[in-house]
């Protein structure tokens, strides 16, 4: 039966012997051994799982599921991969597994309704772009993730094992867990006790992901602390299969820019990994001084004890280091100097000199009104959002602010070679 784990985070001050990579930013780690005598047991003790690996030469196989439901990747789900790549450069082997079959069913994980299921199709094409934004193909100190170390990395796809299983396996896998059990999930107690409907394949993620867990063997599992009820779900399966459990590290959801909801498309407030650096950097920069330290603390590398403490500092300091990471040093500097040209609104020389994202205006019919410029650039996602922007204040022309919506354009020569502004955030060169 399932392992009965306790669904909050617990205090990591008592767990002894990790090294700093692993335990920065680590929210919970589970078992984590105590008691005197369980500190040396390699089933209760990561610490004394990593040695008794390296004693034998065999690094640790680093488990991380991604579903492709989607074809972008933001800063809120790099965090993992950025664990994910600390344990590459450590020496162990990261088991990236596609969900190409688990993502036919959708996480209903923080999800209040059954997911849409999504075709084979979909999912291979939104897997293609998560590799190549996490960096095959790139310069490993540019990528999230060293794709070209050999046995550092190991890419599966959960088909492998998933799509070919009978049906006597998948009563076997039912027999793990039970009703009850599926229940105490909070998403699922949520919505059993609002009448909303669940579906039973629903029930049947957590145990295929589980599974992967026993087909690949691994040491350990990352997740985000909402993943706490799959991963403890993968210690049962590989207990019930004869291995030795996988340790859970868990990490914590990123706020998004809004400094309050977690990070997620869905909510505008995320920030891409391919999000061009002036994008990136402006967007980091007035990032709210709250959650400042937690960006420095899950993003990037950098001693918090030898910052300043001035908190726009401590900010400008993060907008670069996370540029820099993504983009390199180069572009990371030339990105701050233009978000501040831009947003001081300076036009002229100034404005013209910075490079800024280009944005084309051969998609646009004119003549044309500003609003209809800025929905047509794709800046907004409506004409009727386009209109309160520019009504709001919030939109500007070479530094100068846009007071009418319906303000026309006659041609291209209007504007190429200008820069339009929306919000403190966004910014686009307009071109021919």
């Amino acid at each position: 039966m399932v392992e009965q784990l306790d669904e909050q985070p617990g205090s990591l001050s008592s767990r002894p012997g990790l090294p700093g990579w692993l335990s920065r930013g680590l929210v919970d780690l589970f078992p984590a051994a105590t008691a005197p005598a369980a500190l040396s047991d390699p089933n209760q003790s990561l610490a004394a799982r990593l040695s008794q690996v390296e004693g034998c030469g065999r690094p640790l196989r680093v488990k991380l599921g991604i579903d492709p439901t989607g074809s972008d990747i933001h800063l809120g789900h790099s965090i993992l991969f950025r664990k994910l790549r600390a344990f590459q450069d450590a020496g162990h082997t990261a088991v990236l597994i596609i969900g190409d079959f688990t993502a036919r069913i959708g996480d209903p994980t923080g999800k209040s309704a059954t997911r849409v299921q999504l075709s084979a199709a979909q999912v291979e094409a939104n897997a293609e772009t998560y590799l190549v934004q996490l960096g095959l193909g790139q310069d490993p100190s540019r990528a999230l993730l060293d794709f070209t170390t050999p046995g550092r990395l190991e890419v599966r796809r959960n088909s492998e094992w998933l799509a070919g299983m009978d049906l006597p396996a998948v009563i076997d896998l039912l027999g793990i867990s039970t009703v009850g059990q599926m229940l105490a999930k909070e998403d699922f107690a949520n919505r059993y006790g609002t009448g909303t409907p669940i579906s039973l394949h629903e029930f049947l993620y957590p145990l295929l992901q589980g599974f992967d867990s026993v087909a690949i063997e691994a040491d350990l599992e990352l997740g985000g602390t909402d993943q706490k009820f799959n991963v403890a779900m993968g210690r049962d399966l590989q207990r019930h299969h004869g291995q030795k459990p996988q340790f859970g590290l868990l990490l914590p959801i990123l706020p998004g820019l809004d400094g309050v909801q977690k990070m997620s498309k869905s909510l505008g407030n995320t920030v891409g990994l391919s999000d061009d650096p002036l994008s990136m950097y402006s967007k980091l920069e007035k990032l709210p001084d709250a959650v400042v330290n937690d960006y420095l603390t899950l993003l990037t590398d950098l001693d918090l004890a030898a910052l300043p403490e001035n908190p726009r500092q401590r900010q400008k300091l993060m907008a670069l280091e996370v540029t820099r990471a993504r983009h390199g040093l180069a572009a990371a500097q030339a990105a701050q100097a233009d978000a501040a040209t831009l947003v001081a609104g300076a036009a002229g020389a100034g404005a013209a000199d910075a490079e800024v994202q280009e944005a084309s205006l051969a998609v646009v019919n004119f003549p044309a009104k500003a609003f209809y410029l800025l929905a047509a650039l794709g800046l907004c996602a409506s004409s009727s959002e386009a209109r309160r922007a520019i009504q709001g204040g919030g939109v500007k022309l070479d530094g100068e602010k846009l007071a009418d919506s319906n303000q026309p354009f006659s041609s291209p020569d209007d504007l190429v070679g200008k820069v339009l502004q929306l919000g403190k955030k966004t910014f686009r060169r307009l071109v021919r």
